[in-house]
């Protein structure tokens, strides 16, 4: 275990909107593209007026330093435009995830105690029924559909067109309170992850520039949405950390609309999960000659990417995935594999900057070849959880993150997947790893993926039982169920196969398509 590598260093004044949208009028980006969106095009300068808008529109309307302001938007050019417009009078955007439900849109409401909501006018008849309860929310910035949405609430547009262009940033530190980020929630009510301003340049210079080597004439696309870690860093903070472009797409990312966006807007750079990766894979036409011809480098995160995926995508699209793990608490991918070194099947080596070790449930460093939980440290780790004293202490342990991962480190200091610390499986006394038994699931030229839970058997004693989503679904069978268990027990040994197999046709996940076993394990 090394230490980290020094972090940046900061003033003493700082605020994170001049670094990301100020600093490239003064340095004379200005007129490079920034934003690429269903509307069209968006400049740097652009983007800036944007943003001084928003912040002074946040101000008329009351919001004052260190005020919460949920931001529940589809992605496009107003996401960055309130996210960071709230960011620069010192407030705290809290981004969340558009997906939710009304009753989950209550609890974050409550929680976060935003007295602003700006929301995609789409999204609205999900609030429409909890809006009087909501005790804390002043005033509901509507964005899209002037003219057609509930007249008693602000739109955007029209606050942007009253307000003044220009904007004096407030003095925020380093260590000011910037934006928080719910955890996706895949065990249970989300929580908070409160960051700070200098969080957004770490992850950008650490990952982004130093693994990933953005360059200001990438053009970048996210699959994975701006309202969670993965996505803010992929398709915002990253490129405008250098004065790249980034592309936008408000629509669900299907296979389809993927292979569109790439085919049209031909970008660079990609990020995805390792869903979207296998059902991109799971249509023979989909290529590099009916993508992007300018894809040079691509990502995922969100679930251990199976080794036969990343395989199959470098030889069918002439780009190396680069899989990693991150988390809300830490911002960003903080191991990874890297360009020159990709080893598939494992999250590769940490980052530069972080700190990672494996440790059993006594808090011991376990040797090299074993599993233990993986616990990390860096510059970009959220402070706490907001309102959530006892779930913060178990959690935070000084400059140290307990990510819930466990993972097995080999001789050549490579990090290999295990599973989730509260998914691992004891089979006749030996540890069993869940994504271990998928990974060989998916291996299966049938198997579009699966998730491997634990179930107990007739004797009350715990067994893996797999749900497996095909490719083709009409070729479920109990045939086939028979023939992914053999398989299973050809590539592992005997005690890990499921003893049980369940055709469905999609797997519940988080948004930032993490498996919910949780829920599998409750069915």
């Amino acid at each position: 275990m090394s230490a980290p590598s020094p972090a940046l260093s900061f003033p003493r004044e700082y605020n994170a909107a001049g670094h990301f949208i100020d600093r490239h009028l003064a340095e004379g980006r200005g007129e490079r593209i920034a934003v690429i969106d269903p509307e069209g095009a968006v400049t740097y300068a652009e983007l800036a007026e944007r943003v001084n808008r928003a912040g002074n529109a946040l101000r008329g309307l009351g919001v004052r330093m260190e005020e919460r302001v949920l931001v529940c938007l589809l992605d496009g050019r107003d996401f960055p435009t309130v996210f960071f417009g709230a960011m620069k009078i010192g407030a705290v955007p809290v981004p969340v995830n558009t997906l939710l439900q009304p009753d989950d849109y209550a609890y974050l409401l409550e929680d976060s105690r935003a007295r602003v909501l700006v929301l995609s006018s789409l999204l609205y008849p999900k609030f429409a029924s909890i809006l009087e309860k909501a005790r804390f929310v002043e005033h509901v910035v509507l964005v899209g559909g002037e003219g057609t949405s509930p007249g008693r609430h602000a739109h955007l547009g029209e606050l942007l067109r009253a307000a003044a262009p220009t904007l004096a940033a407030a003095p925020t530190t380093p260590d000011d309170v910037a934006f928080w980020l719910y955890s996706s929630g895949s065990t249970g009510r989300p929580k908070g992850a409160v960051h700070l301003h200098s969080h957004l340049q770490q992850t950008a210079v650490l990952y982004g520039e130093r693994v990933l080597g953005i360059q200001p004439d990438d053009v970048v696309f996210s699959a994975a949405k701006s309202f969670f870690a993965y996505g803010l860093g992929n398709g915002i903070t990253f490129p405008f950390h250098v004065g790249a472009t980034a592309v936008y797409q408000p629509a669900r990312a299907t296979p389809d609309t993927v292979m569109r966006v790439l085919r049209e807007k031909r970008p660079t750079i990609f990020y995805g999960v390792p869903t979207l990766y296998a059902s991109i894979l799971a249509d023979p036409k989909n290529s590099r000659e009916t993508g992007s011809d300018r894809l040079r480098v691509c990502v995922s995160a969100g679930e251990a990417l199976p080794k036969e995926i990343g395989e199959t995508w470098f030889e069918r699209f002439g780009a190396h995935i680069l899989d990693g793990i991150g988390s809300t608490e830490m911002l960003h991918i903080f191991m990874s594999n890297r360009p020159g070194d990709v080893r598939y099947g494992t999250s590769g080596r940490p980052v530069a900057g972080y700190d990672v070790k494996l440790v059993d449930d006594a808090g011991e460093p376990v040797p090299d070849g074993e599993d233990g939980s993986l616990w990390v440290r860096g510059p970009s780790s959220c402070v706490s959880y907001w309102n959530q004293r006892q779930k913060s202490l178990d959690t935070f342990h000084g400059a140290w993150t307990r990510t819930g991962d466990r993972y097995v480190r080999d001789a050549e200091g490579y990090f290999t997947y295990a599973g989730r610390s509260d998914d691992m499986l004891k089979v006749s006394g030996i540890w069993v790893s869940p994504f271990e038994v998928e990974s060989a699931l998916t291996a299966h030229e049938a198997v579009l993926e699966a998730a491997v839970v634990g179930h107990t058997d007739e004797a009350k004693l715990i067994k893996p039982k797999a749900f497996v989503v095909l490719k083709r679904p009409d070729e479920a069978s109990p045939a086939l169920a028979d023939a992914l268990k053999d398989f299973v027990k050809g590539r592992l040994a005997p005690y890990k196969y499921p003893r049980w197999l369940e055709f469905v046709r999609e797997l519940p996940k988080t948004a930032t398509g993490k498996i919910q076993r949780f829920k599998l394990r409750e069915g």
